[in-house]
């Protein structure tokens, strides 16, 4: 129990590659005016936003590195792609009436 935190940031290391990969290759295979319809950001500014953010996640080795900051900022823009635009897209390409 001592090293609990420890595991739960490896964890959250492994996984936030994985999590960059797929919300950056979502957005790549998306329709860019559903990003527009939805009132998102237009495609290419979130293909930049996933990329970079996969990039950092990539680049520094997770949350106890000497970029722990950038790592977490990178974590949290591929997070709100998935959480928060991805619905929106995904919603207003199969005519879904909310959005």
């Amino acid at each position: 129990m001592q090293h609990l935190d420890f595991y739960i940031l490896r964890a959250l290391w492994i996984l936030g590659i994985p999590v960059g990969a797929y919300a950056f290759i979502h957005a790549l295979r998306q329709r860019a005016d559903a990003f527009t319809a939805v009132g998102k950001l237009t495609k290419n500014a979130w293909l930049g936003i996933t990329g970079a953010g996969l990039l950092v996640l990539v680049v520094f080795q997770g949350p106890w590195s000497n970029g722990a900051l950038f790592w977490l900022a990178g974590l949290v823009a591929v997070l709100v792609y998935i959480v928060d635009v991805k619905p929106a897209v995904v919603g207003v390409q199969r005519g879904d009436q909310r959005w």
